[in-house]
């Protein structure tokens, strides 16, 4: 498991969930899965407590 603090990048979630960079995307804009969190001007990330949540609920 890891650290509730800690933020996944797109890769570390897709591994985790075994969804593709699409679906994800597509999830979060219907609701289905936690919005990523905006770390820069171009990168984001999921926060690992959520994602760890969301997969637990499933």
């Amino acid at each position: 498991m890891t650290s509730p603090d800690r933020i996944l990048r797109c890769k570390d979630v897709m591994a985790l969930t075994g969804l593709s960079r699409s679906t994800l995307y597509a999830m979060m804009s219907e609701g289905k899965f936690p919005p990523s969190v905006k770390l820069s001007k171009r990168a984001v990330g999921w926060r690992a407590a959520v994602v760890q949540a969301w997969l637990d609920a499933r």
